[in-house]
């Protein structure tokens, strides 16, 4: 495999393959995990600013310049051709395809309903990976990882009343492709340092969202707000880079299954920001489901993968 040079980097982001434990991969998922419960918040406050096409757009095309200044400060080489094929489905899945449909989600959806969808993440990313990788996770696993799932949707239906809005198409699509990008992204993971394969990942979309960028901002206007302006920040630095770099670094160190199951705490994180930062209202059972998916969190990653 070809070097990647990652040793010339800040020891803030280098990768000292030979220090990592099984704590400090859940530490590093359970980042990843925080910064994505961010980001349906952040993406109703950037829609104060842009609309959906330009906010998926341009977050897509500065988080792509963070990325290519820490590979050209690194001095990292290309990844190997071999590699280019499992970059576009994480690039196809996380940079353009779960923001966009998300996105298009959060114009009609609360973040809280949103979450409905974001609950079943972990369930869909372990099943893909069991498909691409051929580990089977024990009985015991998938008991916990279907218990957890249920809890959260139950309380997210709870909380809607049971309805399903007009954006749901939008949030089950966006579902599947966000599973298809972690997986394919914690197995190149493996093999690179995870920072290297978000950043790649966004190079090689920049062509496109550069011209979808000059495209989308001629035709929806931009209201530039203090919220807009920290909505997209949030969504293109710490949510698209930083969070798929420490994400993906913990899902080589624990494993896909178990760092996928970390992500059922993240609609009750959403929800949590979604009263703290948007002002809804929160069920009563709030609770109640925290302490039902920390229980399944903490038999998933007891459980033998």
């Amino acid at each position: 495999m070809r070097a990647q040079n990652s040793a010339t980097l800040p020891t803030t982001i280098a990768v000292t393959r030979t220090a990592r434990t099984p704590r400090s991969g859940t530490l590093m998922a359970a980042l990843g995990v925080v910064a994505f419960s961010l980001t349906f918040p952040s993406t109703v406050w950037g829609l104060e600013s842009f609309g959906p096409w330009s906010l998926v757009a341009v977050r897509s095309v500065l988080a792509a310049l963070i990325a290519g200044a820490f590979l050209l400060a690194g001095r990292v080489a290309p990844p190997e051709r071999r590699h280019w094929a499992g970059l576009a489905v994480v690039a196809g899945g996380v940079v353009i395809g779960f923001p966009l449909l998300t996105t298009l989600a959060l114009r009609t959806s609360t973040t809280s309903h949103a979450a409905v969808v974001v609950g079943l993440l972990p369930l869909t990313t372990a099943a893909l990976a069991a498909v691409r990788t051929g580990r089977r996770p024990s009985r015991t696993f998938w008991i916990a990882a279907v218990a957890g799932a249920v809890v959260v949707l139950a309380f997210t239906l709870q909380q809607s009343g049971g309805a399903l809005s007009r954006g749901d198409l939008y949030l089950f699509g966006a579902l599947l492709v966000c599973a298809a990008g972690y997986t394919e992204g914690g197995r190149l993971a493996a093999l690179m340092p995870g920072w290297q394969v978000i950043g790649w990942a966004l190079v090689l979309c920049l062509p496109l969202t550069a011209v979808g960028t000059a495209v989308a901002l001629a035709h929806e206007p931009v209201r530039l707000t203090a919220h807009g302006v920290a909505g997209l920040v949030w969504v293109a630095a710490g949510s698209t880079f930083f969070g798929l770099y420490v994400w993906y670094r913990g899902m080589a160190e624990i494993g896909i299954p178990k760092a996928s199951q970390l992500q059922l705490a993240q609609p009750l994180l959403t929800l949590f920001w979604s009263v703290t930062v948007l002002g809804e209202e929160l069920s009563p059972a709030a609770p109640a489901a925290a302490a039902g998916v920390l229980v399944c969190i903490a038999v998933t990653q007891r459980a033998r993968s």
